[in-house]
């Protein structure tokens, strides 16, 4: 880690890493592309963010990056996932293709596209423990996302969906070093979540 400033990869093989890395840029943190083993060796932490689930545990595969990325992970290295990234982070995963993998860094079950289609995509005024809680409430943007269905022991819930047909629908988890949100933070302007997965880090 460089001073104050951590270095913290984007995994950039779909979603939305140039958002990610200019949130991140902006909340303090050295912020870098990563698709090789080499470039994940030299991060502190890593954003896995939106994407196809099941598209990027493959892409993870050919690009030689699944198994160094789960090492990592169960050495401790923080990571933040957005929306498909909380899939892969999970350890386990309702209605996905057999053949999909996920990385078993957070013990939860999670269900895929479970607000629906594209079209049914939505925002909220989400309070997220630990980052709302000296400012507003947070706009959250959620794009063909997940949901937690059940959390472990160890995992500590800090969104739920305020109302609506999906009141009280898990949205925001964080286990140790690892922090994961049904939505897409990087696409509104608001840092916050950012911020935190930074200072996360730095800790």
């Amino acid at each position: 880690m460089s001073g104050t400033r951590p270095r913290i990869g984007v995994l950039a093989l779909q979603g939305d890493v140039r958002e990610h890395l200019a949130a991140l840029t902006g909340a303090g943190a050295q912020a870098s592309a990563v698709r090789r083993p080499t470039e994940l060796d030299r991060v502190d932490g890593l954003v896995i963010p939106g994407g196809e689930s099941t598209t990027m545990s493959k892409l993870l595969g050919i690009f030689e990056l699944f198994e160094p990325l789960r090492e990592r992970l169960a050495e401790g290295m923080p990571a933040y996932g957005s929306c498909a990234g909380m899939i892969l982070l999970a350890s386990r995963i309702l209605d996905t293709r057999p053949d999909a993998r996920h990385l078993d860094a957070l013990d939860i079950t999670v269900r895929r596209n479970a607000f629906g289609r594209q079209v049914e995509s939505f925002e909220t005024d989400l309070d997220v423990e630990h980052i709302t809680d000296d400012g507003p409430s947070m706009r959250a943007v959620f794009i063909r996302a997940p949901w937690v269905e059940k959390v472990g022991a160890d995992v500590e819930v800090l969104a739920r969906v305020p109302g609506g047909p999906a009141a009280e629908r898990i949205v925001a988890v964080r286990q140790g070093n690892v922090l994961a949100t049904s939505f897409h933070p990087e696409v509104t302007g608001d840092r916050r979540v950012h911020a935190h997965f930074v200072d996360m880090v730095r800790r």
